[in-house]
């Protein structure tokens, strides 16, 4: 732009301006209006417009007027939901042997589920149900545009004749919820529940929906999670997880920090859950079920400190042509392995890792634990018998691990002495310690390996006595009145490392793992591991107070059953340095390979630890010895 065209710009502007000021000093005031007389206000031009201008809204599909309750349903629900009945719900009470719920006529979702033979921490009897909106049920978007809940709009149920329903043992009823939109528009819910099952089956009947639903289709869902039944709320949270089961895979939603988690699945789907330490909700499918399972889960935390995860879990259905129908299978009860195996849902029961851990928890230490309850009634005294039995189970590796604990504690003078006199020359401590493993017939994975082989057997049995809800409130004896809870004997009312009380079996267990070590600990013995023999049994004691006390029962009673053992092989299973000496030696896989590993090094002119500057190994110098002597 040239300087003219500024010029002739920055002008007009100038004085548009002061055209602008002009008229706003030179503009007449507005007269003010006369009061209005009762002639006035009754003329036929004020009366006219008063009317037209009151003229309620007139609905374009009917021709009726709208009032304004009329208008904000419109506004909420669209033109075809707005002529629901949105009324006020009515509530149907279904009892059986095994729950109370209540159902609701809008939506037919359920209002409450209150399992009667198990009660929550305050002693009221465990209601599952957290949304007071009810759970179960069904959301999509209309034709115009509207989110729809069905949990705001009453079903009819049509085969009802009472408000309280009972079901004994092998009854079964058949629930039918209908909405009718009118022109052959419906949804139908075939609700079957039996007097003796956690699970009731939906038939969910959709007819000429493609005039109603948007192509988005529509989803079946339950929002919220489950309400949590324990006083630890951090400790409930742990075990709480989204589920979503495919053919040949399990998947796990996690809620376990801030950011919230989602996942979803769309092939080959079984079933989707949500549960808690002890109880499961889940929807399993039709095995040809076209659509989407989704989870999301959110992690809250409380004030008082506690923990909270919600979990949002539902079916992401397709819209269909003319008639369709969709069932599901819903489970709302216990994690009881014989109820969920049942209902096809064992996947939901954690036992640890899928590929070792949980074959031996499900299908060997499982069996056996309930096996002697059915003929030990008290929970605490079948796992005293159940530690028993996997002692002596145990006994061929176990017993390796103890005669090599025997062995280190005879020779330990001997180690102490060569330490002593190697103090400044670690090398040559290696050596010396390798010559003397070697000449009483030691080998130093002796004692590591059978405790490495025993470790999934010990993860299996936390699986199975951490998550087993037979211990939930079951009473042993004086202070141990739950046994999946840990048994506090101290409470100090802060937190220490996390910690607020002291457990009483801990203790036991932190006393017979001092025990056990101090039987294998020989007099005069290396300080180190004299400091390690008393600060681990004060961690592990600390350690084990947050476990269930039935966990801390089985430890306790597996180190009372080693130090029983312990004692026995080393009153009954003497051995003397010289008896050692003359036993028959085989070399280690371990010692094998040091061995090899050090005549390479020769072979090669290097030098290793252990070795003289000749490169011939102190070990090899007194394996030459120690053969010419024999």
């Amino acid at each position: 732009m040239d300087k003219n065209s500024i010029t002739a710009f920055v002008l007009i502007g100038l004085l548009f301006a002061g055209w602008m000021m002009y008229n706003s000093y030179t503009e007449k005031p507005v007269p003010k209006k006369a009061p209005v007389t009762e002639e006035v206000k009754k003329s036929p031009v004020t009366e006219e417009k008063s009317t037209t201008q009151a003229k309620p809204a007139i609905d374009s599909l009917t021709g009726q007027q709208l009032n304004t309750d009329s208008l904000a349903k419109v506004e909420k629900y669209g033109t075809i939901f707005s002529k629901t009945d949105l009324s006020e719900e009515k509530i149907i009470t279904l009892e059986t042997d095994l729950i109370i719920a209540k159902i609701s006529s809008k939506g037919a979702a359920i209002k409450e589920w209150t399992l009667k033979k198990y009660k929550s921490h305050y002693g009221s009897p465990v209601q599952l149900i957290w949304n007071k909106e009810g759970e179960l049920f069904f959301e999509f978007l209309s034709k115009d545009d509207k989110l729809i809940d069905t949990r705001n709009i009453n079903f009819n149920f049509t085969n009802l004749k009472s408000d309280h329903i009972t079901l004994k043992g092998n009854d079964s009823l058949t629930l039918n919820a209908v909405l009718d939109l009118g022109n052959g528009n419906s949804i139908t819910q075939n609700i079957k529940f039996y007097g003796d099952k956690y699970n009731f089956i939906t038939d969910a009947e959709f007819a000429g929906m493609e005039n109603v639903i948007s192509r988005e289709g529509l989803r079946y869902k339950w929002s919220d999670g489950l309400r949590y039944q324990e006083k630890n709320t951090i400790d409930e949270s742990n075990d709480a997880v989204g589920i979503i089961k495919t053919k040949g895979n399990y998947y796990e939603v996690d809620a376990a920090n801030d950011e919230p988690v989602t996942d979803s699945k769309t092939e080959g789907i079984s079933y989707i859950g949500v549960k808690n330490k002890y109880f499961l909700s889940a929807i399993s499918v039709e095995p040809n079920f076209e659509g989407k399972a989704q989870i999301d889960g959110t992690h809250i935390k409380i004030d008082n400190g506690g923990v909270n995860e919600k979990y949002n879990m539902f079916l992401e259905l397709p819209r269909k042509e003319g008639k369709y129908k969709y069932t599901f299978n819903q489970f709302l009860g216990p994690l009881d392995y014989d109820i969920v195996k049942a209902n096809g849902l064992s996947d939901a029961i954690s036992f640890g890792w899928r590929w070792l851990i949980r074959p031996i928890g499900e299908f060997f230490m499982l069996p056996i634990f309930k096996f002697i309850h059915s003929v030990i009634p008290n929970f605490g005294i079948a796992i005293m018998i159940f530690s028993l039995l996997m002692k002596i189970l145990m006994h061929p590796l176990s017993i390796g691990q103890m005669r090599s604990a025997h062995k280190m504690k005879m020779i330990a003078p001997e180690l102490t002495a060569m330490k002593e006199k190697y103090k400044d020359d670690k090398p040559k401590q290696s050596s010396e310690q390798m010559r003397i493993y070697s000449e009483y017939g030691i080998n130093p994975m002796g004692g590591c390996l059978p405790m490495i082989l025993q470790m999934p057997i010990m993860y299996a049995l936390w699986g199975v006595l951490r998550n087993s809800i037979d211990l939930r409130q079951s009473y042993f004896f004086g202070w141990i009145t739950d046994l999946s809870v840990p048994d506090v004997i101290f409470s100090w009312g802060f937190s220490v490392l996390g910690l607020t009380h002291l457990s009483g079996l801990a203790l036991l267990m932190g006393i017979s793992m001092f025990a056990q070590q101090k039987m294998t600990m020989a007099p005069g013995g290396d300080p180190n591991q004299k400091t390690m023999m008393y600060m681990m049994p004060i961690m592990f004691t600390f350690m084990f107070a947050s476990f269930p006390a039935g966990l801390n029962l089985y430890y306790f009673m597996i180190n009372l059953l080693g130090i029983i053992q312990q004692a026995w092989i080393n009153k009954y299973s003497k051995i003397s340095l010289a008896d050692m000496k003359k036993s028959p030696k085989k070399e280690g896989w371990l010692q094998k390979k040091m061995r090899e590993a050090q005549d390479l090094a020769a072979a090669q002119g290097k030098t290793m630890p252990g070795q003289h500057s000749k490169g011939t190994t102190n070990y090899n110098q007194t394996k030459s010895k120690y053969t010419r002597k024999k």
